[in-house]
């Protein structure tokens, strides 16, 4: 166990970058305003300013109990060692465990394939297809007929059952693959980019486990990669700032898979990172890990 005596600027440090990363949602919540960009991130990962401002220096790290610990002091899952506080790793694996072992599961199997890089995005066209109704109050670039026609022509093989569940009744049956969420785990692949954007919501998950430094890694990467998902969307999205991907074209197509290919890079180096955290907690050599998330991992 490491005890940290002079933890202090660190938290200072996360607080002061957490606080940036926050700003705008804090701006926009102030006001009542909305970004159907950067807001997907905090709405549909159910995460708060105050989840990343938090602070945690992860499993097996202490901290120096220097009299002014504050609201670490009746944390959920704290255990008091010599001098310091800690994670209680058994307390939070008697309540978290199962959704901890699934999320080792799911980042193992992923870390060992090869990246797709021949998806396109498609899935967010297909998320309109043949649809009046649209999940974000945006333009679409081609109009709905032209929408359509992109995505009657495409190849779609989308292999992430979260955002697969959003495709139109038309067009499921279009996707080369029927993802569903017990097959997960055999499907998901690192090249996918909300497979990687998903590692802001394990992080999220592993709670006080997790560093506060992984957190907001994995915050900034599923925010640039959210960003390059709506700029290759049919939406347009020049009004918040992003100019089109158009992968409706071949050169759309290609500057697509070479930021993904880059996104890919990234994430495998958080993937190694959260299995760093499962293995400490203990999630690999769990029996029975659930083929499903399980409590604590939706």
């Amino acid at each position: 166990m490491e005890l940290l005596t002079h933890w202090r600027p660190a938290e200072a440090a996360h607080t002061e970058r957490a606080g940036r990363l926050s700003a705008g949602r804090r701006e926009r919540a102030a006001r009542g305003g909305r970004d159907p960009v950067e807001d997907f991130l905090w709405d549909y990962y159910a995460l708060r300013p105050r989840d990343l401002v938090r602070w945690h220096p992860g499993v097996g790290v202490a901290l120096a109990d220097d009299g002014a610990l504050g609201w670490r002091a009746q944390a959920r899952w704290v255990a008091r060692v010599d001098g310091g506080v800690t994670l209680d790793v058994s307390a939070f694996m008697a309540d978290r465990g199962d959704g901890v072992a699934w999320i080792h599961g799911l980042l193992t199997a992923v870390a060992d394939r090869p990246p797709f890089l021949a998806c396109f995005g498609w899935h967010e066209w297909a998320m309109v297809h043949r649809q009046e109704v649209h999940r974000h109050p945006l333009p679409l670039r081609l109009g709905q007929a032209g929408t359509d026609a992109v995505v009657e022509s495409a190849q779609i093989r989308c292999s992430h059952y979260d955002a697969f569940r959003f495709f139109t009744p038309a067009a499921a049956p279009l996707n080369q693959l029927q993802p569903t969420r017990a097959t997960q785990p055999a499907l998901e692949q690192p090249g996918c980019l909300h497979a990687n954007m998903d590692l802001l919501k394990y992080a999220h998950k592993l709670g006080p486990a997790c560093p506060g430094s992984l957190v907001l890694d994995a915050f900034e990467l599923a925010l640039q990669i959210r960003r390059l998902d709506m700029a290759a969307s049919p939406y347009d999205c020049r009004g918040h700032g992003l100019e089109p991907v158009p992968v409706e074209t071949a050169a759309g197509r290609a500057a697509y898979a070479a930021a993904q290919r880059g996104f890919a890079l990234r994430a495998a180096a958080l993937r190694r990172r959260l299995l760093a955290v499962t293995t400490a907690l203990g999630a690999g050599l769990r029996p029975g890990a659930p083929s499903s998330p399980g409590s604590g991992c939706p």
